[in-house]
């Protein structure tokens, strides 16, 4: 399996900016599905936005379509969210996952999918 460790984030004010990063190790993630959730507190984990193994399909949830934008190096063996615009409703733990299946990315929405996760990284969207 992969390991994936996330990392980039913080407290940041409203309209904020926010990278995220996750780094992957023990193989390549380069035939994987990638995904971020997220998790706020008392809340189950929602998806946030997936992209193909070859970064040319994404899919976003409509809560972060236009502000969020999902990206891929595979050769770095890492996956970024750059978070635009941010939201006091963004406020969450961000988890980054990975999938060898081959499914259209489009599906690949639910926390059930995914085999391998992160431990999450804090986001807080606060004046």
């Amino acid at each position: 399996q992969v390991q994936l460790v996330e990392s980039g984030g913080g407290l940041v004010q409203p309209g904020g900016s926010l990278r995220l990063s996750c780094a992957a190790s023990g193989r390549s993630i380069g035939t994987y599905i990638m995904g971020w959730f997220r998790q706020a507190p008392g809340k189950e984990r929602d998806f946030v936005a997936a992209i193909s193994w070859r970064g040319s399909s994404t899919r976003y949830a409509d809560s972060v379509k236009g502000r969020f934008t999902i990206s891929r190096d595979n050769a770095k063996n890492t996956v970024y969210l750059q978070m635009n615009s941010l939201k006091p409703e963004d406020t969450a733990v961000y988890y980054c996952a990975a999938d060898p299946r081959k499914s259209p990315v489009a599906t690949m929405i639910l926390p059930t999918y995914f085999g391998s996760w992160g431990q999450g990284t804090q986001v807080t969207v606060s004046s």
